[in-house]
């Protein structure tokens, strides 16, 4: 089984344009040896403990940063087979959950009583399309101011159960933690540069979205660090 180890460049400036966050990402030691779908990182998780009895194995959950807890005993086919099942969500529509049936999602506008002031109303009128199509582009305004601001926080507790896990103990963490969410993304390379290579990668792979100014598109070098 071939597994590629992609290593995320560290530039000033931060953040870079990459490949997305693996799933779950498997670390022996400060080594990372797998990343991908669960049932692969657990593959090659119980192969290296195989190979080395005493190794220290951590399984991350790439989106949210927090630590896996797989069962290694037994075969590989033990291994997977207690492996914990993805829920999917159904979709829902006013708070009811309803089933996804083949083809193109319909498409619909949803009547619901809404109560406001006279002032409210009349601002309303006087924009362009009338009430509801005002409306409809404040809720989509707000929603994605407010994922906006979801992301970012997301991102920031992500990194910071990762590096918690992996690097409580490195030098400069604390400055590392204060720089993520001080949204100071230089400070924040410059606290974890002398980390081990596969865990301050990973740690800027979940931070990036934590940083949301000063984007600028670099070259990746498949074969280290892009500086």
């Amino acid at each position: 089984m071939l597994f590629t180890r992609v290593i995320y460049p560290l530039q000033p400036g931060f953040p870079m344009n990459r490949q997305p966050t693996p799933a779950y990402v498997a670390f022996e030691s400060d080594r990372r040896i797998a990343a991908g779908s669960l049932r692969d990182v657990a593959h090659a998780a119980k192969e290296e403990l195989d190979r080395h009895r005493n190794a220290t194995i951590l399984i991350f959950d790439g989106m949210t940063g927090s630590p896996v807890d797989i069962d290694l005993r037994g075969t590989v086919t033990d291994v997977q087979a207690r492996l914990p099942k993805v829920a999917v969500m159904p979709s829902t529509v006013g708070g009811i959950a309803t089933p996804r049936s083949p083809g193109r999602p319909k498409l619909g506008v949803v009547a619901r009583e809404v109560t406001l002031l006279p002032r409210h109303w009349e601002w309303l009128a006087r924009q362009p399309g009338g009430a509801s199509v005002a409306l409809r582009r404040l809720v989509d305004e707000a929603r994605r101011s407010g994922e906006d601001r979801d992301g970012v926080r997301e991102a920031q507790e992500a990194a910071y159960r990762f590096m918690s896990a992996m690097a409580g103990n490195r030098p400069r963490y604390e400055d590392a933690i204060r720089a993520l969410f001080a949204n100071d993304p230089v400070s924040f390379e410059q606290s974890i540069a002398t980390w081990p290579t596969d865990i301050r990668n990973f740690a800027l792979a979940l931070a990036e979205n934590a940083f949301r100014h000063d984007r600028r598109p670099i070259q990746v070098d498949p074969g280290g660090i892009t500086r």
